[in-house]
């Protein structure tokens, strides 16, 4: 979504990079570039100037002129500015104190309320909450089913009284009738949260905005949550504008982040509104929904990376008694087997897209041409290898010979090279995490504290350090042996006593000794 905004942004600052000190015309020259990104990304020219003052003065405060490094301050600067302008702190949901809790929606027909009713129904499941779905939406065709399906996949039941517009066939109903009833049901049936989808339009009409305010009227919702399309550019300022004189609605929820339009409506309607962004939608799976996090999004367009949301992810799909089981397989030599591989594989894929997990790294915008081309049946292809394999191969991947590697190419359909870059990948990958896991840190990296591989292979050693307990190699000549013998005996005799130890094994006098110490008079009770 925020692609073009985030590489204008990249090249701007890598043209400060080096500079010691910021004149005035890198200051301006940094804004003018600033104005140019956010103006093409579609962000409404008000908040534009708004941003672009904010960090101008900024820039040329002490902050920046005092800097060590003045280029990486105004990064620093521009996240905070765009923190601001996204709302700041991330705004949750307000639940009732009694009752159900009550969420009216409303929006645009194609903004994907109907979509986002059955997301956010999911989300608040996760919450350990037991909504239920409300389908008030009874002008749009097959709205009513839409809503029952979604319900049914994600486990939430539906209260659908009226049957809508279906099959050409136009029935009548009151969606106010159908908001009110919804309330009483929910208290019967004992449901805490109540999400109701209303009906859209194609453009803003008093008909829309009278049934919305007569639903918000009829129900009193605890949250009125605004649906907007991310993807219409310009036209989501205005539009929501319009519902926030019309209806007015106390959040805003973005669909469609996952797009390729300029993402310039998430900058500009908080600004423009002054309710905050509460929701954001980025996929088509009941899962990709979350809260929006307003420091989050700002990291994602300057390339910082989201490795709270990667975390959060993580901790909700990884089987933590099964990753502490492979972790302490790692810890003994050979423990890590192909299945163990297998199964941390089907975690990772729990986490969704390959390419939205690494686009959540740091750094990794400048690699977007090669994160869009990663082809993401890669890992069905490696499970249907290693699940052509037998338990034993498996479990011992040495076993696998020319013939059983045939045997599972034909398996898996894939080529016997795909499987020797499997095994082999598979038996380099598995010596690094031993050797991390052990402490050794990289293997083969020389002279690196913490790194491991300390020394170089085949590197020349101490003398001290060859054999066992620092000992010297012993001759396999009988009389050249015998020869050593002696003269290390001779040097053990001619070798000066130990002054840490009692040679003659006699018990010591130890008050004597703290006597020819001269210490202290007080310091006698701590020797007894």
């Amino acid at each position: 979504m925020f692609a073009t905004l985030s590489d204008r942004l990249a090249d701007t600052f890598k043209n400060l990079r080096g500079k010691g000190r910021l004149s005035e015309a890198d200051i301006d020259a940094t804004a003018r570039e600033i104005r140019i990104a956010l103006l093409e990304a579609d962000v409404a020219l008000p908040v534009v100037k708004e941003f672009v003052g904010a960090v101008k003065e900024r820039a040329r405060g002490e902050e920046v002129s005092g800097a060590l490094n003045p280029a990486q301050q105004i990064i620093k600067i521009v996240h905070e500015e765009l923190v601001a302008i996204l709302g700041g702190e991330t705004r949750r949901l307000r639940y009732a104190k009694s009752g159900p809790t009550v969420i009216l929606l409303a929006g645009l027909q194609g903004a994907g309320k109907t979509t986002l009713a059955a997301k956010l129904a999911l989300w608040l499941k996760d919450q350990d909450k037991t909504p239920m779905l409300v389908a008030a939406d009874l002008q749009r065709p097959n709205a009513v089913q839409q809503l029952q399906v979604n319900g049914e996949r994600v486990g939430v039941p539906v209260f659908a009284p009226e049957p809508g517009n279906a099959q050409g066939v136009e029935h009548g109903g009151d969606p106010v009738e159908v908001a009110r009833a919804s309330i009483e049901e929910a208290k019967r049936r004992l449901h805490d949260v109540v999400i109701i989808d209303t009906a859209g339009r194609l453009g803003v009409d008093e008909t829309l905005m009278q049934q919305a305010a007569d639903i918000r009227d009829a129900v009193q919702p605890d949250e009125v949550l605004f649906v907007v399309d991310a993807m219409i550019g310009q036209d989501a300022v205005t539009t929501a504008q319009a519902f926030l004189d019309g209806v007015g609605y106390d959040g805003v929820v973005l669909t469609k982040l996952d797009g390729d339009a300029r993402g310039g409506a998430a900058l500009s309607i908080r600004s423009i509104t002054g309710k905050p962004v509460m929701f954001a939608s980025s996929g088509e799976k009941m899962t990709d929904f979350d809260l929006f996090h307003p420091d989050r999004m700002a990291s994602r367009i300057l390339d910082m990376g989201d490795m709270l949301t990667l975390i959060e992810q993580a901790e909700k799909a990884f089987d933590s008694e099964q990753a502490q089981a492979a972790a302490a397989k790692l810890g003994t030599k050979g423990g890590f087997t192909l299945e163990d591989f297998l199964q941390q594989m089907m975690q990772i894929r729990k986490l969704g897209s390959m390419t939205k997990i690494m686009g959540m790294l740091p750094g990794m915008g400048q690699f977007r041409d090669q994160l869009e081309n990663f082809d993401e049946r890669e890992i069905d292809r490696i499970q249907a290898i290693i699940q052509s394999m037998t338990p034993a191969e498996r479990e011992n991947p040495k076993i696998i010979d020319g013939s059983r590697r045939a045997r599972i190419a034909a398996g898996s359909g894939r080529q016997v090279s795909d499987v020797n870059q499997l095994v082999d990948r598979f038996f380099e990958a598995r010596k690094m995490m031993e050797s991390m896991a052990r402490g050794g840190g990289m293997p083969g990296m020389p002279g690196m504290p913490g790194l491991g591989g300390g020394k170089r292979a085949g590197a020349r050693q101490p003398a001290q350090a060859k054999g066992k307990k620092g000992k010297k190699r012993v001759s396999g000549n009988p009389a050249k042996a015998a020869q050593q013998k002696a003269a290390q005996d001779a040097a053990a005799a001619a070798a000066p006593a130990n002054p840490f130890g009692n040679p003659d094994g006699a018990d010591l006098d130890y008050e004597k000794a703290a006597e020819q110490l001269n210490l202290p008079k007080d310091f006698s009770q701590f020797l007894k």
